[in-house]
């Protein structure tokens, strides 16, 4: 077993089953069982075709060091982070979000949805399952139950909006045959929309496209029926639908950084003076929305164990990502697609009218999307990069990567936690501009 290559930094994640199968399953729920140390665990799965075997052979290695398993079915990611919270007990989501077919993993949480990634307890579940491996625990097995918490859920989601002030609104989903095509349903029944969910069968070898809204390749067809349809609104859920990404009625994509700068905005006019998060990748808008709405704005690393902490540390009541995933203090700081998507649709039932001039005023710049490079070493052609910009008219920032800002535009280097890849986004003033400085440090990433 050769755990360096499915433990990441914030889940389990690899290809089934040569890298992840039954027998490291099984080790690694007795690892984070006897990591854990509670009484129960809840355990979720999505629609890929190993999830069932993978989450079976969990369960029994959970309780083979006893404790005892609660498995919620088939589930959305944030549905699992809500059954953590809502039973007070760590959680396990089976689960590769946007990954390929071929791919399956596992998310995990302690109780009350609270992260864990590898400076948290990762690298020690990784210890142990090692171990586990070598050696399987043997006791006697202790209990499995099956609990339901849909009802329960859905009325948590709906907690978020006042729904008696939704109005009839023609929304298109795509759910590219995630668990979008299985939660989105249940949050909007009985609300005044018109949906339609475009490949709502859950089929984990993704048929139609694959489940990453984040290539703009795979919203082709989203944007395409908006327009034949005349919807006001296209959402984009991702393979586990904890991500959600917005279409306007013109089938025009809008950034997690404005979606991030939108909520916010509409969050700190019902809640003045609050703490909102945001990563180091996401606009400038978004801090300077956060200013303008009176709130304090506190910029964090990427990724969601980095947010929930700083969240649990400030008790900002929001965060978002550019990538998509947006935290709320009372969804026990976790983040949710479809609590985004609702908070949303209320802002555009209250507006009157097309979302693209509602988001019109957090659109302030151009972004480039993030680029990546492959280079030998990320970290040391980051601290080269960063070594020949000391000293000149730049504020260099080392939070997270590289942030270089020129003021009237900035870009952002990372390596990546898991391949031999630098992460470049740039933002500037005009999309000309933009792809203009990305050449430039492109070029310079080369050089070095």
């Amino acid at each position: 077993m050769d755990t360096s290559l499915i433990f990441k930094a914030y889940d389990v994640r690899g290809t089934y089953p040569d890298q992840l199968d039954e027998d490291v399953a099984r080790a690694t729920g007795s690892a984070f069982a006897s990591f854990v140390g509670g009484p129960s665990i809840v355990v979720a799965r999505d629609m890929r075709p190993s999830g069932p075997s993978l989450v079976e052979a969990f369960a029994e290695g959970v309780r083979r060091v006893g404790v005892e398993v609660v498995d919620i079915g088939l589930a959305s990611t944030d549905l699992l982070y809500f059954a953590s919270g809502f039973l007070d007990a760590p959680g396990a989501m089976f689960t590769a979000s946007h990954n390929p077919a071929q791919y399956n993993g596992i998310k995990m949480c302690l109780a009350g949805a609270k992260p864990i990634g590898l400076e948290t307890g990762l690298a020690d579940i990784e210890r142990l399952a090692t171990q586990f491996y070598a050696t399987p625990a043997v006791g006697d097995l202790a209990a499995l139950s099956h609990r339901g918490v849909l009802d329960e859920w859905v009325a948590h989601v709906h907690s978020f909006v006042d729904t008696s002030k939704l109005r009839p609104l023609k929304i298109v989903c795509d759910t590219a045959n995630g668990m979008g095509g299985y939660v989105a349903p249940l949050i909007f029944a009985g609300l005044p929309f018109e949906v339609e969910i475009m490949y709502p069968e859950l089929d984990g070898t993704f048929p139609n496209h694959p489940a990453d809204p984040l290539n703009p390749a795979n919203v082709v067809d989203l944007q395409r029926r908006i327009l034949e349809t005349g919807a006001d609104i296209g959402l984009a859920f991702d393979g586990d639908a904890d991500r959600v990404f917005l279409i306007d009625e013109r089938a025009q994509g809008i950034s997690g950084s404005t979606t991030t700068a939108m909520v916010a905005a509409s969050l700190l006019d019902k809640n003045p003076g609050a703490t909102i998060l945001y990563n180091v990748i996401c606009s400038k808008s978004v801090p300077a929305v956060i200013a303008e709405h009176g709130g304090v704005g506190v910029r964090t690393r990427v990724g969601h164990s980095y947010i929930k902490q700083t969240m649990a540390e400030t008790n900002a009541i929001f965060g978002g990502e550019h990538s998509g995933h947006y935290y709320y203090r009372d969804n026990y700081r976790a983040d949710s697609g479809i609590i985004t998507a609702l908070v949303v649709l209320e802002l555009l039932s209250a507006s009157g009218g097309p979302l693209s001039e509602l988001v019109a005023p957090f659109n302030r710049y151009a972004a480039s999307g993030e680029i990546n490079t492959v280079v030998a070493d990320p970290a040391a052609t980051v601290a080269a990069i960063s070594a020949t910009l000391r000293g000149g008219e730049v504020a260099i920032d080392e939070l997270d990567g590289l942030t270089a800002d020129y003021g009237d535009w900035w870009y952002n280097l990372r390596p990546s936690n898991t391949e031999p890849l630098l992460r470049l986004n740039v933002e500037a003033r005009t999309s000309q501009e933009c792809a203009q400085h990305v050449d430039e440090v492109v070029a310079l990433i080369r050089a070095n």
